[in-house]
């Protein structure tokens, strides 16, 4: 999702990114997507600190692909592996980390 938008709407995307008050904020879209990261997150039985601390990382790992990859920082090496084939590495590796995250407490 947030590599096809970046792809297709370059200039939307990076307005996405600049900071926001909270009263505008929290009439955006952004909570509705920490929500829908949540319920996609509630499968593997995180607790709520765990599950703001991988919704941070999902979050930073998808937008920081989507960037990287709308710029073409994965294109240049003829013969490399796709970025679609790494996307789906990121992903295995992202479920593979959040299945095994260990719950700290202070």
């Amino acid at each position: 999702m947030w590599r096809a938008y970046a792809r297709e709407h370059p200039g939307r995307y990076a307005a996405t990114r600049l900071p926001l008050d909270h009263e505008a904020a929290a009439a955006s879209a952004g909570p509705r997507h920490a929500e829908l990261v949540r319920a996609v997150l509630r499968g593997y039985d995180l607790d709520d600190d765990a599950t703001t601390h991988a919704v941070r990382l999902l979050g930073a790992t998808f937008h920081g692909y989507a960037a990287l990859d709308a710029a073409g920082a994965f294109g240049h090496v003829d013969g490399a592996p796709t970025s679609d084939e790494t996307w789906q590495r990121v992903l295995d590796g992202l479920d593979t980390l959040i299945h095994t995250w260990e719950t700290r407490t202070p």
